[in-house]
């Protein structure tokens, strides 16, 4: 019997959400084995420094690439917004799963249970490990303060609970449903408040690419909206060349056929930022009507029953308003926030 070995991070969320993975691919390949490997990544060992001071864009990824590289996995599991909008040469993303909710959720210290951000009092301190949450939010609630804040989700929930440092914390809707702490959301924040991050809500696995055998294992696991929708935004988010180190989001709806992106730049306190909307027309393909296609990856992704037009039109709808946001000055907004970024 075959083994198929699926590389994770150790953390109790990286491994729920492998476990997904590898439980919808049991059900579809009942003949083969599946071995979970896990392992430590950069990001999950420099806990003492805000993500985007690090200065790395594969915190995340890179040991789990080395894994793969080495041959000693065969596909890796990933938060989709981990994954940089540039892999490394020999890898790509085989599959993009469903997306769960991509927004963001406020969770409130015991004693404010039942406030929101706008009734929090004056100067709490929210903790947030992300410059897109804290500008975002610090443009809308100027009453308070973010701070960052690190570690895995179980980490950050135990600082929140057991110190009396943080009013509230903001995590992923995502993450917490699929640990099951539905219960701690007390806020969700919709996009007009706080737009999320490009891929986020969607787990995203990893193959070498010239691997065609699990390739074709992993590609039947793509969700064609959550596809078409993730390659608009990374496309936007390479275009503008965004990464940790600025406040770069997203918010996109599929409807009626059509695609419509809006994304946004701000700077590192939210005083200047700038957004712009976009539509296609793309309809969500069943799947792939004339077998599979081989051209090669978009954004890092490569789907081979999903109709080629279909990916191009999303990823040129990324690029298209990347490039309006330029050409009314975002480059500028960008850049001073990553001067500042690296000073402080």
């Amino acid at each position: 019997m075959r083994v198929i070995r699926v590389g994770t991070r150790k953390s109790q969320l990286a491994r729920i959400q492998t476990d997904t993975v590898v439980a919808m691919l049991k059900a579809l390949y009942p003949g083969l084995q599946f071995e979970i490997v896990a392992m430590s990544t950069t990001g999950d060992k420099i806990l003492d420094t805000a993500l985007s001071k690090i200065g790395e864009k594969s915190l995340f990824t890179k040991e789990l690439e080395y894994a793969l590289e080495r041959n000693e996995v065969d596909l890796v599991v990933h938060s989709l917004k981990d994954l940089p909008t540039v892999l490394p040469p020999g890898f790509t993303i085989g599959a993009i799963c469903k997306r769960e909710s991509p927004y963001d959720a406020v969770v409130f210290h015991p004693k404010f249970v039942g406030k929101t951000l706008q009734t929090l009092p004056e100067k709490s301190v929210v903790g947030t490990s992300s410059l897109r949450r804290a500008a975002q939010l610090q443009r809308k609630f100027p009453h308070l303060e973010f701070k960052s804040i690190r570690g895995n989700l179980n980490t950050r929930l135990r600082k929140l609970d057991e110190q009396q440092e943080f009013s509230a914390i903001i995590l992923a809707v995502a993450g917490l449903q699929r640990l099951g702490w539905q219960n701690r959301v007390g806020q969700i924040l919709h996009p007009e408040e706080c737009m999320y991050a490009v891929g986020q809500g969607a787990l995203g696995v990893e193959v070498r690419a010239k691997d065609q055998d699990v390739l074709n294992l992993v590609d039947v696991l793509h969700d064609p909206e959550t596809l078409l929708r993730c390659i608009a935004e990374r496309a936007f988010l390479r275009h503008l060349e965004g990464g940790c180190s600025v406040p770069v989001a997203v918010h996109t709806v599929m409807k009626d056929g059509q695609l419509y992106l809006t994304g946004g730049v701000w700077s590192l306190d939210g005083s200047d930022s700038m957004q712009e909307t976009m539509q296609a027309t793309i309809h969500v393909p069943v799947q792939h009507e004339d077998g599979p296609e081989d051209d090669p990856q978009l954004v890092g992704i490569t789907a081979q029953n999903i109709p080629r037009g279909a990916q191009l039109a999303a990823e040129n709808l990324g690029i298209s308003l990347a490039n309006l946001l330029l050409s009314k000055g975002a480059k500028n907004i960008l850049d001073v926030a990553r001067q500042l970024n690296d000073v402080h």
